[in-house]
């Protein structure tokens, strides 16, 4: 047995098998479902929010219709209120993935100094105040800064990860994880359905038609508050530990975050050979993300401009991937060995046919086919490295980092590309990318760790 932390901070004897492993991690699958049921219930509501403001001449939200409008003209985009509600949507999906950029590695340094209990109830805490400010807010400024909020306290991710890493087994992780892509999968799908459901309610009910939505996404948030309060143990031991924070130029400046500065530079730092296999595996998650984020993106440009889909097909598309990749997250995850990175290797190379199929899609069966193979290359969770020292939070904050900022400059560049050269040129150019983080991937699981 070793101790872990109950909700008081009291030590507890508990034990180090199965029974323990597989309590923290239902737990955390729980924790992790709430939250990302109340973060996708904005998801389609998004450009009925925009147009909204855009009707009622709101200031703050014109002032940032001129930054889209001048990107519009400068790579080609077409005036038509369809793109632009795309680009809009961009525009604040990137300020909250900047966000998440700096707060991350804070989160998860944090996290390894003083728990990572503690910090799920603050970063909840933080979305229960910013899914109430959705709720009252009647202007763009007070919706901006509901992103914002949302933005630095979106730590649960990275901080749920690292409970799993935790977990003293291998097989306990491995199985952590897939059931982290299963929430991720069940969130995103069931999630959107229901904020397009409680919109439809709300306005039937003659009141504003995001208001309850949000009010749904704040009892999720306090409903998952409660239970981490009263369920989550913590499984941060006091020996595993850090006890400095650290520079925090490390863990804001990229350089920094590419090189993971913070965990070398502490009292015992790791071996250079395991240094040289996580700056690896960085560099592939940052790779894979931009790519990948940046395609997920101009998926919907495609869509509208070659099928005309309407904003419910393009729900029915999205819900299609998503019971994919359940599907795939409970089965084929789970059966990937500990320590391997060989699940990773066949996601990748899914995408490369999966987006050559998508751009060059002339009917809408053969983009299915290639949404199909999208939802399997969807792995991301498999990329990331299981750290046995004890900075497991800082390592995966920088991680979440790292796939952020990936998240927040492939749309810019992807759509640029897809207006400036067109639909296949962007697809296939970026298919054929694929093959860097490929080729990266395999160097790292070459390179030999102490």
């Amino acid at each position: 047995t070793h101790p872990v932390r109950g909700m008081a901070g009291v030590k507890q004897p508990v034990d180090n098998g199965s029974s323990f492993s597989s309590k923290v991690i239902n737990i955390v699958f729980v924790t992790l479902l709430l939250d990302l049921l109340g973060f996708t219930l904005i998801l389609p509501l998004l450009p009925s929010i925009l147009d909204h403001y855009a009707q009622t001449g709101d200031g703050v939200y014109q002032s940032l219709q001129s930054v889209v409008d001048w990107f519009r003209e400068a790579v080609g985009i077409p005036m038509e209120k369809k793109y632009n509600t795309v680009l809009f949507g961009g525009l604040i999906g990137s300020l909250f993935s900047l966000l998440q950029f700096l707060s991350s590695p804070v989160t998860g340094a944090l996290s390894d100094r003083h728990g990572r209990r503690p910090m799920l109830l603050l970063t909840t805490l933080g979305l229960m105040s910013s899914y109430a400010i959705w709720a009252v807010s009647r202007s763009f400024s007070m919706f901006l800064l509901f992103r914002v909020i949302g933005g630095i306290c979106k730590g649960n991710v990275s901080l749920c990860t690292a409970i799993v890493a935790d977990l003293p087994c291998p097989k306990a992780r491995n199985r952590g994880m897939a059931m982290i892509g299963i929430a991720f999968s069940l969130g995103f799908t069931v999630g959107p359905l229901m904020g397009a459901y409680f919109a439809l309610s709300s306005r039937t009910a003659g009141n504003v038609f995001y208001q309850t939505p949000a009010l749904l996404a704040s009892a999720f948030s306090v409903a998952d508050l409660l239970f981490i309060w009263v369920m989550m143990p913590e499984t941060l031991t006091k020996d595993a530990s850090s006890s400095g924070f650290g520079d925090p130029g490390d863990l804001l400046n990229p350089l920094s975050l590419f090189h993971f500065s913070a965990v070398i530079r502490t009292r015992d730092p790791p071996p250079k050979e395991r240094m040289q296999k996580l700056r690896a595996l960085g560099l592939v998650y940052f790779c894979y993300l931009f790519l990948f984020s940046g395609l997920e993106f101009t998926l919907s440009f495609l869509t509208h401009q070659r099928f005309n889909f309407t904003s419910m097909q393009q729900g029915k598309m999205f819900f299609f991937i998503g019971v994919i990749m359940a599907s795939i997250q409970g089965g084929y995850a789970r059966r990937i060995k500990p320590g391997q990175h060989i699940g990773a290797v066949r996601a990748i190379m899914s995408l490369i046919p999966a987006f050559v199929l998508i751009g060059l899609s002339w009917n809408v069966t053969m983009l299915y086919v290639g949404l199909a193979l999208y939802s399997f290359g969807e792995l991301e969770h498999v990329i990331l490295v299981v750290w046995t020292s004890n900075q497991k939070g800082t390592v995966m904050g920088i991680l979440r980092s790292l796939g952020a900022l990936a998240r927040a400059l492939g749309p810019v560049v992807s759509s640029s590309v897809y207006w400036i050269a067109g639909a296949q040129v962007c697809f296939l150019l970026t298919s054929a990318s694929f093959i860097i983080p490929l080729v990266l991937l395999r160097r790292a699981r070459s390179l030999k760790e102490e």
